[in-house]
């Protein structure tokens, strides 16, 4: 084997680089406008369309919010003061919108500016659930939709460590997860002196999990965690009465059944682990009656720190517990057939079952699939679909069968490659039953699909109608609008033909409106303007292509103001992610609309077709591995067939200098600009966003890549950019929060590729943003952001000749 395979293990461990003492900067007028332009609200909607919640937030968090006390422990963000995620993103208002006459109204005793999260309606939608978070905890308010009026129920001692800490148990009660009182004070683990050193050990088996971060470090850690996840559980009324429902455990969520009288508790206990995340610590399934009266333990999962190997691992027994939405209280879980191993060959993979409450009797079969169970649309005792996935073969099935007799045979309706979009059948239309739950509107045998619509000739949605004993389907709607996109959001009544859909273009912002999809008549309910209205005049357009083994390609282009008529060859900023498919066909399926919303969001690259750039966004860069070949087997060299071919195609219409084109991307796309600078001599500049770079540093696994470093070493050393620093000759441009949390994507990787690139002599700049996590959140940052890019792209894109012609010979 080759020197290389231990190469990362001692290259560059004294380096050091010089920093530039700089404060936060603001980009150019031009982009700074955009980035600084207040956003309409979002919109929750009734089931029956008839009331709007409106919230309203700021675009960014600030850096003082960042900087505020953070404990990381067992894949969580914590802030130990509030008791919620320090990651939260908050809504500022709120407000109430009747959808009829469109009138607008405050609610009253809600705070004008606070920080509110956790919506969730009740089952009645009379009344929305919420939470604040003050300076010392989180509190829980309600807001009457009749009165429009809001009352606090619980003050500053809700706990939200482990998400959503509330669930209805019924149209007037709440279950709330709450701080208890004989919560100990958290130990300052930097403060602490160690008794001993922290050892981990192993039994011979294969644990092969993925890098994850923010775990639990020692036995300080773990004491905290256990405080911080420690709830009680109260039910608290709509009018202000509250009991003590559960004493306190670590409970990680809540489970009610469609008839409320039913609660099952997961709670996670010891052992901890320092490998893996909490949800994958020893966790109690147990049912209990609306008194808090156990009924069942249904099952104990033991930590789970050596699943098999693949995405489609699985543990043994009894997972994925939920309700049967059309009964009262039927618990429904998957079982796997074939070990949780993906690689044992077996016919069926997975068996579905049922279990009525009170959970005495037998647990009975329903149906067994032929990949892993992914989720149910119930419908009745007669009829109920079931829809499992695989992802190796990126195959997915859609079952309908009989839930109370599995002697009836199953029909396969739709069995189809997962990204396979042209083909998509969409998703089931359901109505509210009695139990204030979703179920399949079925009518004389027949259900009815919503589609996205996806093809070669655009995007229009469809509603279908199917029979679902034979399969046969007839097209009952088709959006048909070539100006403008539409989304089906939702059917409130498939009698009555009343739809929710959500229509835009690229100059009108998305908005709501009420369409009959048999007349084709609509209303509009919201109107939200377009705050991004310095850019309404750009051209955009959805160009294809081709690569030169005959894969198709797309990508959304976009031309500064008048440029198809000036003929001047301009600079191109190209920004793209890879994906990987399986097959050509579903690679080259194009899924942008030109009349899609153009929206300038934190990390887009349109913001430059205001500063004379062209701009080629979500440029198409599938990566194919057919048959018995792997994706990644030749990655490079389909990445730089997908860039050259984009750069060919843009060029041909006349709008580029070929010679002043950039490349960047965020996450895998950060990865693959580093790829394309040191393979290919195509771009005069990169930005690499929260990337990885040496992939022997994810070695069981990365991406959409299965095999880990010791199966396929070639293919790490291969793809991974550390590796191949001395071959940088382009500038690039790095940066990385320096909080960065996503599995894979440490700091640490782009601090050791910038000590390469500098110590071989690249021209590289790195930036490391204070607080960021893998997204960037606080304005100071984004916006100090957007300056690095504009400046970069400035200095080696748009003026590279210049910059060129004043380098000594």
């Amino acid at each position: 084997m080759k020197n290389y395979l231990l190469f990362f293990f001692c290259f560059l461990s004294t380096l050091t680089f010089a920093q530039i003492d700089i404060e936060y900067q603001t980009p150019h007028p031009d982009i700074l406008d955009l980035a600084n332009a207040p956003l309409p609200p979002r919109i929750m909607i009734s089931t029956d369309a008839s009331v709007g919640v409106l919230r309203y937030r700021s675009n960014y968090k600030t850096i003082e919010e960042l900087s505020e006390t953070e404990l990381r422990l067992a894949g969580l963000r914590i802030n130990p003061k509030t008791n919620i995620s320090s990651r939260e993103r908050y809504y500022n208002s709120v407000a109430i919108q009747d959808i009829k006459s469109g009138e607008t109204f405050p609610v009253a005793g809600l705070p004008d500016e606070g920080r509110f999260s956790n919506f969730t309606w009740s089952g009645d939608d009379k009344h929305m659930a919420l939470t604040e978070t003050e300076s010392n905890g989180v509190s829980l308010w309600i807001i009457n939709l009749d009165t429009k009026t809001a009352e606090k129920l619980i003050d500053q001692k809700v706990n939200a460590n482990m998400r959503r800490p509330l669930q209805w148990l019924d149209n007037e009660t709440i279950l709330v997860r709450q701080l208890s009182d004989n919560k100990k004070d958290l130990i300052d683990t930097k403060a602490t002196i160690p008794s001993g050193p922290t050892v981990s050990v192993n039994d011979g088996k294969k644990a092969q999990n993925r890098t994850y971060q923010d775990l639990l470090k020692n036995k300080s850690d773990e004491f905290n965690f256990e405080q911080l996840a420690t709830s009680e559980i109260w039910t608290v009324s709509v009018n202000g009465s509250s009991k003590k429902w559960k004493d306190a455990a670590m409970y990680s969520s809540m489970s009610v059944s469609p008839d409320g009288k039913y609660i099952m508790i997961n709670e996670i206990n010891r052992p901890f682990s320092y490998l893996v995340p909490y949800y994958r610590f020893p966790t109690n399934y147990s049912v209990y009656d609306q008194s808090g009266k156990l009924v069942k333990k249904i099952h104990e999962v033991p930590l789970i720190e050596d699943l098999p190997k693949g995405f489609m691992a699985t543990r043994e027994g009894p997972r994925s517990f939920g309700w049967r939405q059309d009964k009262p209280a039927t618990l429904v879980f998957a079982e796997a057939l074939d070990g949780g191993d993906p690689e044992n060959e077996v016919e069926e993979r997975d068996a579905v079952y049922q279990w009525d409450a009170p959970f005495a009797g037998k647990k009975l079969h329903m149906i067994n699939l032929k990949n892993r169970y992914r989720y149910f649309d119930w419908g009745n005792n007669r009829l109920a679909i079931v829809h499992d996935y695989w992802w190796t073969n990126r195959n997915t099935k859609t079952y309908a069968f009989n839930p109370s007799d599995p002697s009836v045979e199953s029909k396969i309706l739709f069995d189809r490659n997962m990204q396979d979009s042209y083909n998509d059948p969409g998703w089931f239309v359901t109505k509210e039953n009695e139990y204030g739950k979703q179920v399949l509107d079925i009518k004389d045998g027949f259900v009815h699909l919503v589609g996205d619509g996806y093809s070669d000739e655009g995007v229009y949605p469809f509603v279908d109608k199917m029979n679902y004993k034979t399969g046969e389907k007839e097209r009952i709607y088709q959006a048909d609008d070539e100006s403008k996109l539409e989304n089906i959001y939702d059917v409130i009544d498939m009698s009555t033909g009343e739809a929710l859909v959500l229509l835009q273009s690229k100059t009108e912002y998305p908005n709501f409106y009420i369409k009959n999809v048999h007349t084709k008549e609509q209303k509009q309910i919201t109107n939200f303007e377009n705050p991004f209205a310095a850019i309404q005049d750009v051209s955009k357009e959805v160009i294809n292509y081709k690569r030169p083994d005959g894969v198709d390609l797309n990508a959304t282009l976009y031309l500064p103001k008048g440029h198809k008529k000036s003929g001047e060859k301009l600079p191109m900023l190209m920004w793209a992610y890879p994906r990987e498919y399986k097959d050509a066909s579903t690679a080259g399926q194009v899924t942008s609309s030109p009349n899609e919303f153009t929206y300038p969001w934190w990390g887009s690259p349109v913001y430059w077709v205001n500063r004379g750039y062209v701009v080629l966004d979500r440029a198409a860069f599938p990566i194919i591995g057919e048959g018995d070949e792997e994706p990644n087997d030749t990655f490079r060299e389909q990445l730089v067939a997908n860039a050259k071919a984009a750069i060919d195609a843009v060029d041909e219409l006349g709008y580029i200098d070929r010679t002043r084109v950039g490349v960047g991307g965020h996450s895998y796309g950060a990865f693959m600009t580093a790829n394309l600078l040191s393979h290919s001599d195509l771009f005069a500049a990169g930005i690499a966003r929260s990337g990885a770079y040496n992939r022997t540093l994810t070695p069981f696994g990365f991406q959409a890549e299965e095999r880990n470093y010791w199966e396929a070493p070639e293919i790490y050393y291969s793809m991974s950019p550390f590796m191949h620093a001395e071959k940088m000759k382009t500038p690039l441009l790095l940066i990385h929060g320096d909080a960065d949390n996503n599995s894979g994507t440490y700091p640490m990787q782009s601090e050791r590729y910038f000590n390469a690139l500098k110590g071989l002599g690249a021209t590289v700049r790195l930036v490391m943003l204070p607080k960021e996590s893998h997204g960037y959140v606080a304005k100071e940052s984004i916006m100090h952001m957007l300056w690095e890019q504009d400046q970069w792209l400035d200095k080696y894109v748009k003026n590279k000749n210049k910059e060129e012609s004043t380098q000594p010979e």
